[in-house]
Formats: C-alpha cells, structure tokens, sequence
C-alpha cells in the first residue's frame, strides 16, 4: 500500500499546487490512495466568508480552506480519478485551546476520512516567524509547548492523528532540547492519545528540512510503541510537486527497525491497518 496521509495544495494558504494536478502526479507514482489535508488554523487565519477583511501576506491570502469549493473539488475528482486511485476527505486541524468551539462546529459541518490535530501556534503566535519563542527561554518555549498540546488533547477529539508532534524541534534555533526534559509531558499526551483510539503521524518533512532525526523522533516513536500505541500515519507534508511522496519507502523501513509492523490509512474516521 502507497500512501501519502499528509498532502496540501492550492486550497492551503502556503501552497499553489493543484488538487487536479496533485492526484495526477500520484497516479503518476503509482500511489494507491491519498488524502488531502489543507489547513486550517483558527486565531491565524479568517474564514473566506467569515466577513471580515482577508490578509495576505507573501501574496498569499492568511485565510482557511475554501471549505465549499474544497468539497466540490474532491467529489469531482473521486468521480473522475476514483477508478485509479482512493482519495480520501481530511483536513489539518492547527487547533489552540481558544480555537477549540470554531473546530468542533467545523467538524460538525462536513463528513470526514482522517483529521490531523497540529499544534501550529500557541497564544496566536507562529513559530516558523519566531514569535512564540522570542522572549522565553528554550525550556520555557519547549514547555508551553507541549503544555498546549496536552490541554488540547484531553479537551479535543474530533482528531484522527496528531500531526508531527514535536514541531517545535524544526523551529528551534537554539538546537534540540533534550527529549527526557519533556518525556514526562509527551508521556502524559500519549497516553491520553492511546486510551481514546487515536494515533501519531510519522511526517517525512523532516529530510527535506534537513533535520537530525525523525518527525517524531525516534526517541518519541520507541516510546509510543511502548506504551501501547499501534495507530501510525505516514505524510510527506507536501506542498509542492517534489515533495509528494518522498521519502515513505524509507520512513516504512524505519518503522520496521523501531519494531513496527503496520501502519495506517482512515475511512469515515476508522484506522485501517496495512503491512509495513
């Protein structure tokens, strides 16, 4: 099974890739099935017909998903491409603890394959501009953090995955902090994940980044495998066309070498499992 669970284009503020074209270029590859996960970040960003004014920043509109046209979309390229390849209804969710109401009414909205809950911002504030981090220290940035995520999980769960769960490691100039300073609290987080039939994303992004380790990291990975945890997802995050699909085949190989054995695909919110 060739799957890419973390795909975004032209309906994501950060990325001009057709959706048409992206399911193109994965039959292309020979992908057996897709799930287009744009996004959507609550405190950041304004709905389209939201009313009020549309910002943009890098000729890029900071808004959410066009969620009608994205919906006619997929059903219109399932009519046309289904007999070649699944395509799957998700969404990237970057929920924060004031966002929680906008997301559970958006859920609501629509049917849904696969969510991915992201920590995108804490307090409003992004992470890839610095902001959240500039005036805390690393420990106290990493900390929050993770204390955000916590507090999101045990009060959302509309959620198929959480998505590349320690972010914060690619945004981080001062280097990677320790992962056992903040084990206690991912522990805590897992744990929560696992009791309620919810499962962890391997994000692939982290070759492209040129990162040291896995998204998560293998510490992370080992450590949800040994608390129990079997529900695992597979995405390149892709924005862009030499993004798609990179890089699987090897994250599968790695998984097997952590003691995996299957990973994951969703229909109508329900994990189904797969040989590695």
């Amino acid at each position: 099974m060739f799957a890419d669970y973390h795909v975004h284009t032209e309906f994501s503020d950060d990325s001009r890739y057709p959706m048409e074209a992206v399911v193109q270029d994965a039959v292309r590859m020979g992908m057996d099935e897709i799930c287009f996960t744009d996004h959507v970040d609550y405190g950041i960003k304004e709905d389209w017909d939201s009313g009020k004014e549309i910002r943009y920043r890098h000729g890029d509109p900071l808004a959410n998903v066009d969620y009608p046209r994205y919906m006619e979309q997929l059903r219109q390229l399932r009519g046309q491409y289904g007999d070649r390849i699944t395509i799957r209804t998700g969404m990237e969710f970057g929920v924060q603890q004031h966002t929680i109401p906008q997301f559970e009414a958006l859920y609501g909205r629509y049917d849904w394959d696969f969510i991915i809950l992201s920590i995108h911002q804490v307090e409003d504030q992004e992470f890839w501009t610095q902001d959240f981090q500039r005036g805390r220290s690393q420990k106290e940035y990493n900390e929050r953090y993770y204390e955000e995520m916590l507090q999101v999980v045990k009060a959302y769960k509309h959620y198929s995955v959480l998505g590349h769960m320690d972010l914060i490691v690619r945004y981080d100039q001062e280097g990677t902090y320790p992962f056992e300073k903040v084990r206690p609290m991912i522990e805590e987080i897992l744990k929560i994940v696992i009791a309620e039939g919810k499962g962890i994303e391997v994000n692939t992004s982290f070759k492209r980044y040129g990162l040291k380790d896995t998204m998560p990291s293998r510490q992370l990975l080992s450590l949800y495998r040994e608390l129990g945890g079997t529900i695992l997802t597979i995405g390149s995050d892709s924005h862009k066309p030499e993004h798609l699909g990179a890089y699987i085949p090897e994250t599968k190989a790695l998984l097997k070498e952590l003691g995996y054995r299957q990973f994951c695909t969703f229909e109508g919110m329900k994990p189904i499992f797969h040989d590695l």
